[in-house]
């Protein structure tokens, strides 16, 4: 039944994905409406996920922490122009509590942090993108592919190196998307997307090195301490 219910809702969200599409397009919207649109409906399932998996307080009080942490680390480090540890921790938090509980840490952390840096039509992009690293890098731990901590030099050079590397070339090229939509008016070109996405290559790539950085320094002891938090309240 469960499964039923999940193909139902799944149909739902591609028909109304196609009647959004079709209505902008008849109403002659820009790019952006449709598309902004599409990104909000793809975080319905995936945050109803962590709903449905009907956490208990303690796991609640956990996220709630790992959430407060990224939030902050994105305010301390506000003066620093594009370099954030913040995807860097919601790797972290992916790799050690599995990739729903990273995709929430790291699309909350964006919506709570834009209470202070600001709101927009770019917030669901940010909470896609960052969403996406805790899902990435929590699906990479749950089949082996990067290890238990404590890692080795070796390991944490080459998590933190991955997770920059997925910072650089999807999880920031995703925000240029975003910008390429809201800036180049309803019909964007070849010439302004290579003016976005080039323009976006250097914030991109000192977010990655925070990324590195975040992840290289301070993952190993961090995944070891959520594990230890884990196992010692019994958080799944």
């Amino acid at each position: 039944m469960p499964r039923l219910s999940a193909a139902a809702s799944g149909a739902a969200l591609a028909l109304l994905a196609v009647a959004t599409v079709a209505a902008c397009a008849a109403l002659r919207l820009s790019y952006y409406v449709p598309a902004t649109l599409l990104v909000l409906y793809g975080l319905v399932p995936l945050l109803a996920g962590f709903e449905r998996s009907r956490p208990g307080a303690r796991e609640v009080a956990l996220v709630a922490a790992l959430c407060a942490l990224a939030v902050a680390a994105r305010a301390a480090f506000a003066f620093v122009p594009h370099f954030k540890p913040v995807a860097g921790l919601v790797a972290i938090a992916g790799i050690a509590c599995g990739p729903r509980t990273g995709f929430v840490v790291g699309s909350v952390a964006m919506l709570a942090s834009n209470l202070m840096f600001g709101q927009g039509p770019w917030t669901p992009w940010q909470m896609l993108a960052y969403g996406l690293v805790g899902l990435v890098f929590g699906l990479l731990a749950q089949r082996g592919i990067v290890p238990v901590a404590p890692w080795s030099r070796r390991q944490r050079l080459a998590v933190g190196a991955a997770a920059g590397a997925f910072v650089l070339l999807v999880a920031g090229p995703l925000l240029d998307t975003s910008s390429l939509f809201l800036f180049a008016g309803r019909t964007p070109t070849l010439a302004s997307a290579l003016a976005i996405y080039g323009a976006g290559l250097v914030p991109n790539a000192l977010q990655a090195a925070a990324t590195f950085a975040t992840v290289a320094l301070a993952g190993s002891a961090l995944v070891a301490m959520i594990a230890r938090v884990r196992c010692k309240h019994g958080i799944p």
